[in-house]
């Protein structure tokens, strides 16, 4: 009898684990650890943790730390199985240095600033601490589901008649809602903060945040990253490809500038983020 295309065998498990890249294996071992060590040292999740009323010259770290911790063991391992392929996917498209960039800088600081903004403008829950990788989550939906809104706009939801036609951009935010309603202690606010920075970097207002290709190529090049470092993606998907080309393949300088090379490779109380 043929085995149920529903289960998953360890050999597939062990080929999707291979093919994760270098950046999403950094930060999703970071945040594992650190989010063990958090539970086990509730003053050092109470440290990381985004908590508004509390943010301060002196204690700005918590606009860069909060993503890597989590209230509970199942808080990190719902959310690291949501994040991972999310983040593998966006290193795919983006290379290695990129990721680890944008995600320990600018997508943690840009969303933490805007919700501890509107925390305390609204007063609204500035004693609350929230903390979780799901921030990530809704900001990679939001970059996602903005690019697939400009090939396929709506999606059908069959449950009226005549069907729902829904926007295939506002899928997070239905899904931020969802959550929210139906598991308790989440943080809506986080989440949208998430979303926002997702659709400013999907539409391409904040393509200005990641680094300039062309040092990068260049570091990549001096350092032989691509030989060096196993699952590193190249930052030049169009010339590169997902592992890069060997170096008696490429074409000269101006060639990879224009793109024309003819060969490519192949604790505290407070709100979470996440479920």
């Amino acid at each position: 009898m043929a085995q149920s295309s529903w289960q998953v065998s360890p050999a597939r498990i062990r080929s999707y684990l291979n093919r994760i890249p270098l950046a999403t294996r950094l930060l999703v071992l970071s945040i594992f650890f650190i989010s063990i060590l958090g539970q086990r040292l509730p003053s050092l999740r109470d440290w990381g943790c985004l908590l508004p009323a509390e943010t301060n010259l002196a204690t700005l770290n918590r606009l860069s730390t909060y993503p890597f911790f989590h209230l509970s063991l199942i808080h990190l391992v719902l959310n690291l199985l949501a994040l991972t392929p999310l983040l593998t996917n966006f290193e795919s498209e983006n290379g290695t240095i990129v990721t680890l960039v944008l995600f320990t800088g600018p997508f943690c600081l840009i969303p933490g600033l805007i919700y501890t903004g509107l925390t305390l403008l609204t007063h609204l829950s500035t004693n609350a601490a929230v903390c979780g990788s799901s921030i990530w989550i809704f900001l990679l939906l939001s970059s996602t589901a903005y690019a697939t809104y400009r090939t396929n706009p709506y999606f059908v939801i069959p449950i009226t008649s005549p069907s729902l036609h829904f926007p295939t951009w506002a899928s997070p935010l239905l899904a931020a809602l969802l959550i929210w309603i139906f598991i308790p202690g989440t943080s809506l606010l986080g989440h949208l903060c998430g979303c926002a920075v997702g659709y400013g970097w999907g539409s391409g207002v904040l393509k200005f945040l990641g680094p300039p290709e062309r040092p990068l190529r260049w570091i990549e090049g001096k350092l032989n990253l691509l030989g060096r470092l196993p699952h590193y993606v190249s930052v030049d998907q169009k010339i590169y490809g997902r592992y890069g080309v060997l170096p008696s393949m490429g074409g000269s300088d101006e060639d990879v500038e224009a793109g024309t090379s003819r060969f490519r490779g192949t604790g505290p109380s407070g709100q979470r983020l996440g479920p």
